[in-house]
């Protein structure tokens, strides 16, 4: 049996599976000749692959994503035609983003920005731009109550935060979040949080959603943070809500274009905290990747239904 390898960064575990499983064959690819090539005879695949790779790939009954994410599906319209089963690893990140997610909101509540530019120069003053919040007693919206979510909301109410959410499907209210709607209980959380937080992937129907008319809603005084997906939010309204003071502040970790090209205007809106798509890493998150790709191999070797499966015509 032979695994394709198509994520760099799970082929650091390749040697510990190639231990734990002398009977699999891995093989790591990365150019696109490279993963056809090898794709001819492959069983199951670590890592995406688009359409032209799956035609490569006649055999192929597995395809194990090494992130929550699956959005490379659409680049693969094909494996709605194929008897391919897509898992994914939910729940590995969780954790890790959650806990960067409140880094980042305490991050630009408390100006820690200008705070280490005061430090650098020596200087002993409050940051003179705008106040400094407290967290206590903030009301957090999640637009988006999966497992990342959950952490988040988990986090957020150690910190005393009222948190509320909305979700596309009907989902178990934790005890901890105070009020949970469906999708268009989503005005309503727009206009009432305080902090708003977008963890939904990014889909058909998620890209765009929070566009104008939807940012338009957020309070003057809110902070908005986006851990999820770019492409979900419409960034040329955000930028210009910032440099008009129509919100307190923004946080991201992701962005429609990735890499963010040096020029793009994000880069020097006001406000704006960005970090480079690296809340999931840590390693933990590692660990638990490590771990359900090891699972979910030996439930395909033992013929037992697999984890984290995803439904590919929702795309997650």
């Amino acid at each position: 049996m032979k695994v394709l390898i198509t994520a760099r960064w799970v082929e650091r575990f390749a040697n510990v599976f190639r231990q734990e499983f002398p009977q699999v064959e891995f093989v790591f690819a990365e150019t696109a000749e490279e993963i056809a090539t090898q794709a001819a005879d492959a069983e199951i695949a670590f890592g995406p692959l688009n359409s032209s790779q799956l035609q490569s790939a006649p055999n192929l009954r597995w395809i194990q994503a090494a992130s929550a994410g699956v959005e490379w599906m659409r680049h693969a319209p094909a494996l709605a035609d194929r008897d391919i089963t897509v898992c994914n690893t939910r729940g590995a990140h969780a954790t890790t983003i959650a806990e960067h997610t409140i880094g980042m909101l305490v991050f630009i509540a408390r100006r820690f920005d200008a705070l280490y530019e005061a430090q650098k120069r020596h200087e002993w003053n409050n940051p003179p731009i705008s106040p400094l919040i407290g967290l206590v007693g903030l009301k957090m919206g999640i637009i988006g109550l999966g497992n990342i979510g959950l952490q988040i909301a988990k986090r957020a109410v150690a910190f005393e935060l009222d948190v509320i959410a909305v979700d596309a499907h009907p989902v178990e209210k934790p005890a901890y979040v105070s009020d949970l709607q469906l999708l268009d209980g989503m005005p309503a959380l727009l206009r009432e949080s305080d902090v708003v937080v977008v963890t939904v992937p990014i889909t058909p129907e998620t890209r765009g959603m929070l566009g104008p008319d939807e940012l338009a809603l957020l309070k003057p005084s809110a902070f908005f943070l986006v851990v999820s997906r770019g492409g979900i939010i419409d960034e040329p309204t955000l930028i210009q809500m910032l440099k008009e003071g129509r919100l307190a502040g923004a946080a991201l970790d992701v962005a429609a274009t990735e890499p963010l090209p040096a020029n793009d205007p994000l880069w020097d809106a006001p406000n704006l905290f960005i970090t480079p798509h690296c809340s999931p890493t840590s390693a933990q998150t590692s660990a638990n990747v490590a771990r359900i790709l090891k699972e979910n191999l030996k439930r395909y070797l033992n013929s037992e239904p697999l984890q984290n499966t995803v439904n590919v015509k929702l795309g997650y």
